[in-house]
């Protein structure tokens, strides 16, 4: 069994005053692996510290598409030097967000979203790393590009689009992440899509500090510490025991990111 969040911000502010404390404690939780993926070159260095800092956690590169507008054209040779230099277990997060700027209303930053979502697919190729999509009522784009750019698959982050889209993504080798969103009763359709998507396509993840589960509120802070009552959730909604949704969804995290192979050994959980 394999306790692993693909998708959490440890480096995010909201974890300044006790982040020590909730690496320390997600260990305790045996937990395999913590993947911290960046949003910009400015933290390009704080992700890759904390991976040192915390030998359970691995980190990822890339430039959100919620920074464009901060980023330099030239940020995109720093990332390929990163790169060469460092070993990232995927290039991301990187994608497109159509739900911040819609492309009628604001073409300009959907072409600078664009611009460095294909420059990242061409590193991710060049590189042989998979990527983390963030994908926001823009998935039938994030598809065409991938097929224009094919990269050594990756993991659709925080999934909400149509079975027939996630086909498609599975089809082109990605995983697709679930976390806090499946956590309530009224996201019935997410919730539809953890059962019925074959469990050896899903993932884990918390998003943290976003995305809480129905149980912190939808202010309260999230964190790696929230993934393992999560996996319960996944498991109760697919009938299934938790050892059994642990190991799948570990196995598929390691499967699409190869590099986290190094850490993931069973966990002990009361079952």
């Amino acid at each position: 069994m394999m306790l692993i969040d693909t998708h959490c911000h440890l480096d995010a502010a909201e974890f300044d005053p006790d982040r020590d404390a909730i690496a320390v404690k997600s260990l305790a939780l045996e937990m395999s692996a913590i993947v911290i993926p960046a949003v910009a070159v400015s933290n390009f260095d704080a992700v890759i510290r904390l991976s040192q800092q915390y030998a359970h956690c691995r980190y990822a590169l890339g430039i959100h598409p919620m920074y464009v507008e901060q980023a330099s054209d030239h940020d995109v040779a720093v990332l390929a030097t990163y790169l060469e230099a460092n070993a990232p277990v995927a290039v991301g997060e990187i994608g497109l967000d159509y739900f911040i700027s819609s492309p009628k209303r604001h073409p300009e930053n959907i072409a600078r979203q664009i611009y460095f979502f294909t420059e990242q697919l061409k590193l991710a190729q060049q590189y042989h790393l998979p990527v983390l999509l963030h994908v926001r009522s823009a998935i039938d784009d994030v598809l065409k590009y991938l097929r224009r750019h094919h990269v050594h698959g990756g993991i659709a982050h925080a999934f909400n689009g149509s079975f027939q889209q996630a086909q498609q993504l599975i089809d082109l080798g990605f995983k697709l992440g679930f976390g806090g969103a499946m956590t309530y009763a009224r996201a019935r359709h997410i919730r539809e899509l953890a059962v019925k998507l074959p469990l050896t396509s899903i993932v884990l993840e918390t998003d943290a500090p976003d995305i809480p589960p129905e149980w912190l509120g939808s202010k309260g802070r999230n964190s790696p510490l929230e993934l393992l009552r999560i996996a319960q959730i996944l498991a109760d909604l697919r009938q299934l025991k938790l050892a059994e949704v642990l190991d799948i969804t570990g196995l598929n995290a390691v499967k699409v990111m190869p590099k986290l192979a190094d850490l993931c050994t069973p966990v002990n959980v009361l079952l």
